[in-house]
């Protein structure tokens, strides 16, 4: 496994962008993706040499982020790419952590399956076995 971002939850995902470039210099890497199934909106960033990002803001429905958010939001969690999404989760389930969110189609991932495990010390965890990210500018 490899870290392919980590991921922010803000309240207003155009602040978030802003935010970003202009106090860490990153940029847009993907256009705005509305997520049906995680009920997020989710754009990444990227900057040379340096991990990529991804902003969430809560949908209307997803009354725990709105609620996240609404206390400042912030670190939400850390991505992991692997060869194998379900085989990595078997590994994952068998050393402690809980499945969260078993695997399912992302559409920030061009429908490629995600998955959300919880780790030690509340860390949530998201699973890919993809480069693919939709929307790429």
């Amino acid at each position: 496994m490899t870290i392919d971002h980590i991921c922010f939850a803000v309240k207003d995902i155009e602040e978030g962008i802003s935010y970003w470039i202009n106090v860490f210099g990153y940029r847009k890497m993907t256009e705005i993706i509305e997520n049906s199934l995680q009920q997020v909106k989710v754009v990444f960033l990227c900057k040379n040499e340096s991990i990529d990002v991804k902003l969430i803001m809560p949908l209307e429905s997803n009354q725990s982020l709105v609620k996240f958010v609404n206390h400042g939001g912030g670190f939400h969690h850390i991505c992991f790419k692997c060869s194998d999404i379900n085989e990595q989760m078997k590994e994952l389930a068998e050393k402690g952590l809980m499945v969260l969110v078993p695997p399912q189609p992302g559409e920030a991932f061009n429908n490629h399956n995600i998955a959300f495990l919880l780790a030690k010390y509340r860390l949530e965890i998201e699973l890919i076995d993809t480069h693919e990210k939709a929307g790429v500018l």
